[in-house]
């Protein structure tokens, strides 16, 4: 079975460095049910393909059985020869996922030693899977690519060409899309078996970890998601109920409000009111807001990151992929949200984590209205989409915290700009774009506060936008860089 996957990014030849794999060989490894092969078909500066082949043998498929047989009622070893006779080596499914996660595991995770600001960032992608069993049909596959920003081309094969048998339940698929190379992979990872139906293993409780794990970013909120969760899982009921609830915890996670939580919350990771607005194929006004506070550590210089309200943790996700930064701290004051930052970065499995980012991520419980002497002495700290969740009166001890005690020498601050709201016809006018917001600045208003924090704490300040620039109203997004020299 084949999977080929193509970019258009320049140069492409990155692409070798995205997957770890040299262009210039054939790179062989070795699986439960046979041999998977990567090469690169197609390379050049402006168009680069690495192929997945995945070569099955059927004795040793054979041995490796679900021992249940799927809602089609098919086993490889259902009948005598149907663990040589069946479509398991041609059509893609997982088999196909798990030499895709043997392979490719390095960019699943999305490391790149080479090209890390590569790796956090969308690229052109197409791919193409030329024999895809769809259970339920070839409709069934925009339904669960095209919610992710993926282009959808089906053709249904014919049973047989020369003959008028009608159509097969195999599709050649073609899927386009600016995405980031990681989360494709995660995603063919997840929906290959999906699509198929039938896994050609048994499905232990471990699976939701798995399926918890891949789906992070996007499964959460995706409409055809216990339809995923189910057939993911093999119909198994229980498994599907524990892989929801701890979906719809995320979601809570993301969404969480409260007293307890608002001191140094939460990142904010996708305010529902403004991605709704966006067309499917734009990109999220959440990740432009990462990406442009990534850019503003980078140009700091800054090795050692304080994340307050760091939430689930998406911001400190991305960073640990950047070798430059040294050690990563992440604050907030919900445990909730901490245990969820626990499992993305992987904290909670220690043997998990790569040698070289073993002790660069720590995570502390504290309120950012309090001073806290752990928080002193960091190079740069990031307050995205946390200070709208403070109550307007302590916003004073708020600015103590971090621009007088804890004084990092470059603050980044994010934070939705009031005047863009009316570009959000869902949003009932005069409302907020989240319910825990306390408030939410006009541009004036946040230059006035920015200006009043940098001169009383010594600090210097930059004002500019993320997001798509109104010329009346701004950018949906204000973000403030304040520095200042040696202390």
């Amino acid at each position: 079975m084949l999977l080929t996957l193509t970019t258009t990014h320049e140069p492409a030849t990155d692409l070798g460095y995205l997957l770890v794999k040299h262009p210039d060989r054939v790179h062989v490894f070795g699986v439960p049910t046979g041999t998977a092969y990567v090469c690169f078909p197609e390379l050049s500066e402006q168009r680069c393909t690495a192929a997945l082949i995945l070569e099955v043998d059927p004795s040793r498929l054979a041995s490796v059985r679900s021992g249940k047989a799927g809602p089609d009622g098919f086993t490889p070893g259902s009948f005598t020869l149907g663990r040589y006779v069946n479509d398991r080596p041609y059509a893609a499914s997982s088999l196909l996922a798990g030499a895709l996660n043997r392979a490719f595991k390095s960019a699943m995770r999305g490391d790149s030693r080479d090209r890390p600001e590569l790796a956090v960032s969308r690229i052109p992608l197409e791919i193409r899977i030329p024999a895809l069993r769809c259970r339920g049909g070839a409709e069934l596959v925009p339904r669960l690519f095209g919610p992710l920003g993926w282009s959808v081309d089906t053709t249904t094969l014919p049973l047989d060409p020369t003959l008028d048998w009608g159509p097969s339940r195999y599709a050649d698929v073609t899927l386009k899309g600016d995405v980031r190379l990681a989360d494709a992979l995660n995603q063919l990872y997840v929906l290959l078996p999906v699509c198929d139906d039938a896994k050609h293993y048994w499905v232990a409780p471990d699976e939701v970890d798995k399926l918890i794990r891949a789906g992070a970013g996007w499964l959460v909120d995706h409409p055809e998601r216990d339809l995923i969760s189910r057939r993911y899982l093999s119909h198994r009921r229980g498994l599907a109920v524990e892989a929801n609830t701890r979906l719809e915890a995320l979601r809570a996670a993301d969404d969480l409000a409260g007293p307890d939580a608002v001191e140094s919350d939460t990142n904010a990771e996708a305010d529902a009111d403004e991605e709704a607005e966006l067309p499917p194929t734009a990109v999220p006004l959440a990740e432009q807001r990462r990406s442009a506070v990534r850019e503003e550590l980078e140009r700091s210089g800054a090795t050692r990151i304080l994340d307050l309200g760091c939430g689930s943790g998406a911001l400190l996700a991305d960073l640990i992929r950047d070798k430059r930064y040294t050690e990563l701290v992440g604050v907030d004051a919900a445990t909730a949200v901490l245990r969820l930052a626990e499992r993305r970065l992987r904290l909670d499995r220690a043997d998990r984590i790569p040698e070289r980012q073993r002790g660069r991520v720590r995570l502390l419980q504290s309120a950012l209205t309090y001073t806290d002497d752990r928080l002193v002495g960091f190079d740069a700290a990031v307050l995205m989409e946390v200070v709208e969740h403070v109550d307007p009166p302590r916003l004073p001890a708020l600015a103590a915290t971090v621009f007088g005690h804890a004084r990092p020498s470059t603050v980044v601050v994010t934070t939705p700009n009031l005047e863009y709201n009316i570009r959000y016809q869902a949003m009932a006018a005069g409302a907020l774009r989240h319910h825990d917001h306390r408030f939410e600045w006009t541009r004036a208003e946040f230059a006035a506060w920015g200006t009043d924090v940098a001169a009383r704490y010594g600090y210097q300040v930059r004002i500019t936008g993320v997001g798509e620039h109104d010329p009346d109203l701004g950018a949906p997004t204000q973000l403030a860089v304040f520095t200042r020299g040696s202390a």
